[in-house]
């Protein structure tokens, strides 16, 4: 019985032992960073930065575009320095680095001049707004200086970037054509409320936001006036061609749309087609040719983007995973070599002790007698003359 006491111990062992090798610790929560700094470029803040995770807080009026975008927190401060200066910093953080992208574009002027801030960033008199990865920063001087852009890039660059696929921009402003662009007029949009304050040619229902769609709006000069060009990214093709046909349908003349359908607002040249999972539509004050010639610029480019995570932790990393598969083939064989040892020890423990136990359970104790039988291999046989065969 002792052997089956033995394999029982094994394979508990064993499973013992590969359990604690896949349990991975339980990772700590890290706490987020703060947003604003004490001290950049010799601004000291002035108390404590006011912080919040409601987005009214940030902005009252648009909270609910700031929750389209992703936002998860909100801090603002009054920065002074010794020559009595002071500035006003107010920063918004996003899930990701496209709803830090959306909300710059939301909040950006097209009278603004662009600056090389942080990752975008636009200004306005005394105003700079520029984003650094998932952070949008607004930030008010009540006197600039030569070294104010400075002052700003190394709070940018204080400012920690989310990891992994956070960290990418959408593509899909970069199908905008450039030709006839007016510059600070691209709008990326994830959401209906966004969508109606910046205003489109189609409503929010025609465009189906719970079906995944991305919005990208740009303004471009024609002869007629400026007329807007929208940009629909949708999942799939399949899904693209469906809405554009709604799309069509909504457009139709007046009696020909279904009933219940949303329409289209008419607001002179409206034209519109598909490439690959991307809806275009033109629309405005735009000759048809040049409608046309616009849509014609927007060709959907079908590239791999690889957005899964790009660091190593304890988790990811495969150099870890066969170390661990080491460290488990090594205890299984420690304990293998502890049980054996102890097998052995507890019999001949149990022929000291109780002999007569020992020798009426040797008969189950599978033995080879390798002695007996090179013995038996030795002798000859020897046949009876009557049992010969003829």
């Amino acid at each position: 019985m002792h052997y089956r006491v033995f394999l029982s111990v094994l394979v508990l062992a064993a499973a013992l032992a590969a359990l604690g090798a896949e349990r991975a610790p339980s990772p700590k929560t890290t706490p987020q960073a703060a947003i604003l700094p004490s001290t950049f470029g010799g601004w000291q803040l002035k108390g404590e930065a006011q912080t919040s995770h409601d987005p009214t807080a940030a902005d009252p009026t648009n909270a609910g575009v700031l929750k389209e975008y992703g936002f998860t927190d909100f801090a603002s401060g009054t920065y002074t320095r010794d020559d009595g200066r002071k500035l006003t910093l107010k920063a918004a953080r996003f899930a990701d680095a496209s709803g830090a992208y959306g909300a710059f574009t939301f909040y950006k002027q097209p009278e603004m001049l662009n600056e090389k801030i942080g990752d975008q960033a636009s200004s306005l008199n005394n105003r700079v707004l520029f984003y650094r990865g998932n952070v949008l920063v607004d930030a008010l001087f009540d006197k600039l200086s030569v070294m104010s852009a400075a002052e700003l890039r190394e709070l940018s660059d204080g400012i920690s970037l989310p990891q992994g696929g956070a960290r990418n921009l959408p593509p899909l402003p970069t199908y905008l054509p450039k030709p006839a662009y007016v510059k600070n007029t691209a709008k990326y949009i994830v959401g209906p409320l966004a969508l109606d304050k910046i205003g489109s040619p189609i409503p929010a229902q025609l465009v189906d936001f719970g079906a995944g769609a991305e919005v990208v709006e740009g303004t471009y000069t024609s002869s007629g006036g400026e007329g807007t060009l929208m940009l629909i990214s949708y999942p799939t093709p399949q899904i693209a061609a469906e809405h554009l046909r709604r799309i069509d349908l909504a457009h139709a003349p007046n009696g020909q749309a279904t009933l219940g359908t949303a329409s289209v607002v008419e607001v002179g040249t409206f034209a519109d087609k598909r490439s690959g999972p991307i809806v275009a539509i033109a629309a405005g004050p735009l000759a048809e040719s040049e409608a046309k010639s616009l849509l014609a610029s927007v060709h959907y480019d079908a590239d791999v983007t690889w957005n899964e995570n790009t660091f190593f932790d304890k988790k990811n990393n495969l150099a870890n995973l066969l170390w661990n598969v080491i460290l488990l083939c090594g205890a299984i064989m420690g304990l293998t070599l502890v049980a054996g040892f102890a097998f052995g020890w507890l019999r001949l423990l149990v022929q000291r002790l109780l002999p007569e136990r020992a020798r009426s359970e040797e008969a189950e104790f599978i033995a080879l007698h390798l002695d007996d039988a090179s013995r038996d291999a030795g002798r000859s046989v020897q046949i009876s003359p009557g049992s010969a065969k003829p």
